[in-house]
């Protein structure tokens, strides 16, 4: 069974740092460009990240440049990211999801395009 999870959410005050981790036990991560996204309450979900299968290019929400880093370790089949710098409105569910299909190509970098998500996992940014 094709399964992502995601893990490291927690409650940090602004300023502070956290480390999500994304990994998978159906499928290798390095064959799939792995983005993610974030829902904070009474909004609608949005893409946060993503670190292309091709060439590892990334990508970021103009919100997070500078603050966030997506990586991937394959020896660990994981994908990281790394959040510095937290606001308040950072927090939010964070979800890891994959494009399996790689319907980024066609769709460009929105929810449909990733056929795979964890469950996620809750980041609460709080003084």
């Amino acid at each position: 069974q094709v399964q992502l999870v995601e893990s490291g959410g927690g409650s940090v005050q602004p300023g502070g740092s956290l480390r999500l981790s994304c990994t998978s036990s159906g499928f290798f991560l390095d064959r799939y460009t792995i983005a993610w996204f974030r829902q904070a309450p009474g909004k609608e979900r949005e893409g946060v990240s993503y670190i292309s299968r091709k060439d590892e290019g990334t990508y970021y929400e103009d919100s997070v440049k500078g603050r966030f880093t997506i990586s991937r370790v394959d020896s660990e089949n994981t994908v990281y990211l790394q959040m510095n710098s937290l606001k308040p409105e950072d927090t939010a569910v964070y979800y890891c999801a994959a494009d399996l299909w790689s319907r980024m190509e066609i769709a460009g970098f929105r929810e449909v395009s990733f056929s795979t998500w964890g469950q996620g996992t809750q980041v609460t940014v709080s003084s």
